[in-house]
């Protein structure tokens, strides 16, 4: 059974295009064949990775899901014979689950073998409440077919709120049953790990690129292969990304 791996979430800036491509990335190294789709109509960012073979498909009328456009984003996935992967824009993010929940697409899904894990990252520092909240609303809105992944995200500071971690609030334990993993993304030092990432990443390039390239200093691609190593890692030990 194929997996629909879709990235939501309605605040921009919080993570969801490095979920997907490291997502992606991984789902490559062990030899799975991901079809990767951007269908964010305003930054496409990973659309921008070239060793994804990324598909972009604009599902936006304006503000409205273009029906036909949707109906094609279906079709993809139906013939899809590995896992599909879907990264989507903050500005599309309303109509979309809207229309997804609407149409009973999950149940859809289902019924043609393939099951749907959203993918949902949880940032630290201002944007926590508001992320916090975005994924309570979409654990409440999607049906059971729907499972979650949420991705904690220290980047912009530590994802807690008065010193609780996620695991220890209220929402966490109300929707902790849709929860099919938790991935907690390592905090990274300001000027070595940190600043190596960054760069990778506005150069759109994937770990193995970065890591091959001899334009980078020795130290940066083996700190880039230390990232790799730990981010892989953690996926390898949640059963709905390793399969």
């Amino acid at each position: 059974m194929a997996k629909v791996y879709l990235i939501l979430m309605g605040k921009g800036g919080v993570g969801k295009s490095f979920v997907t491509n490291t997502l992606a990335q991984y789902k490559f190294s062990k030899g799975h064949n991901p079809m990767c789709i951007d269908t964010d109509p305003v930054n496409p960012t990973f659309a921008g990775f070239e060793a994804l073979n990324v598909k972009r498909l604009n599902i936006m009328n304006g503000d409205e899901i273009n029906p036909r456009h949707f109906d094609k984003l279906i079709e993809l996935i139906a013939e899809a014979q590995d896992d599909v992967i879907i990264d989507n824009g903050a500005s599309s993010f309303i109509p979309l689950s809207s229309y997804l929940i609407s149409n009973e697409i999950p149940t859809l899904l289902t019924s043609l073998g393939h099951e749907l894990v959203i993918h949902t990252p949880i940032a630290g520092g201002q944007s926590f409440m508001d992320t916090l909240n975005g994924f309570s609303q979409l654990a409440a809105q999607f049906p059971t077919e729907a499972e979650f992944v949420v991705w904690l995200n220290p980047y912009s500071g530590p994802v807690d709120v008065q010193g609780k971690s996620f695991e220890e609030l209220q929402v966490y334990k109300k929707h902790k049953d849709r929860i099919a993993a938790i991935v907690n993304i390592p905090a990274l030092k300001e000027n070595t790990f940190k600043q190596d990432l960054q760069e990778m990443l506005k150069a759109r390039k994937t770990f193995d690129e970065a890591i091959a390239s001899t334009d980078l200093p020795m130290v940066v691609r083996h700190r880039l292969g230390v990232i790799k190593k730990e981010l892989f890692s953690l996926l390898d030990n949640a059963p709905i990304l390793a399969g």
